[in-house]
């Protein structure tokens, strides 16, 4: 079975920048501060990232365990049957991020996949100007709010916010498992075409270029696979967002998680 490296980078930051509104403003005019004026600036939100876990207490016993664990010696295992040596190695080599950058399925996954974050990116923006907006409003003097009044005033707009960055978080979780679906076609006929090409070259064993210190050109084929994905799959639909509205940034996480611990 040929292992894959990763097709293209699609994951962003958990927590990205422009998900949190402007603090300050350059070339605002002073003002004064916000004690001498009865109104308070309203505190930035703390990040919602998945809390930092406290540091366990150390336990000598478990500590111990896990010393003799990893220091346990190699078991001695009886010998198996006797089995037919395998075949003779016929090797072929391949670029495999060669291949994808060639696809004409990959750059049109990617494609849309930039324009979807591009739009939600867009989106974003927009919401902070009005977070923007609504906290200069509540920092006017001129508004005269009583202290209940802003409190509440303030209260409502960091659920806003918090709201919104979530929503947003969920959402570029779900631009993500569009493009995983996506690239999981072209993951498993790029298997099928390196097998197909292999086999009419007699290949029994293809490894990756970047492996390999030495080899012919004879043994590559890059170029072969490269032509044939793209006469077999020359497109791949990207599935709708929507189809993917139970997905969201906890959930594709810890998929992720499972997924990383397995492939350990």
């Amino acid at each position: 079975m040929l292992t894959l490296a990763p097709l293209t980078a699609y994951a962003q930051s958990s927590q990205p920048g422009w998900f949190l509104p402007s603090q300050s403003s350059q070339g605002a005019p002073a003002r004064a501060p916000a004690e001498s004026r009865g109104v308070r600036h309203i505190t930035r939100l703390p990040d919602l990232g998945p809390p930092i876990p406290a540091t366990p207490k150390p336990d000598p016993a478990a500590e111990a365990a896990a010393e003799a664990q990893a220091n346990a010696p190699i078991p001695s295992l009886p010998p198996l049957i006797h089995e037919n040596p395998p075949p003779a190695p016929v090797i072929g080599v391949i670029g495999v991020p060669d291949v994808l950058q060639a696809s004409t399925a990959a750059r049109g996954v990617d494609k849309e996949i930039q324009q979807r974050r591009t739009a939600l990116t867009e989106e974003a923006q927009r919401e902070q100007e009005l977070w923007r907006r609504t906290q200069e409003a509540l920092a006017d003097p001129r508004a005269h709010f009583s202290p209940d009044e802003l409190r509440a005033r303030e209260l409502q707009l960091q659920n806003r916010i918090a709201s919104d960055q979530l929503a947003f978080r969920n959402q570029e979780a779900r631009i993500q498992a569009a493009a995983q679906v996506a690239l999981g076609q072209i993951e498993r006929t790029l298997i099928a075409v390196i097998r197909q090409v292999a086999t009419s070259r007699g290949m029994n064993l293809v490894l990756h270029r970047a492996q390999v210190a030495l080899n012919m050109n004879d043994f590559d084929i890059t170029d072969e696979v490269t032509k044939q994905l793209n006469q077999v799959l020359p497109s791949v639909p990207v599935p709708p967002d929507a189809a993917f509205a139970n997905v969201t940034a906890a959930s594709l996480q810890a998929q992720q998680q499972q997924q990383g611990q397995q492939g350990q």
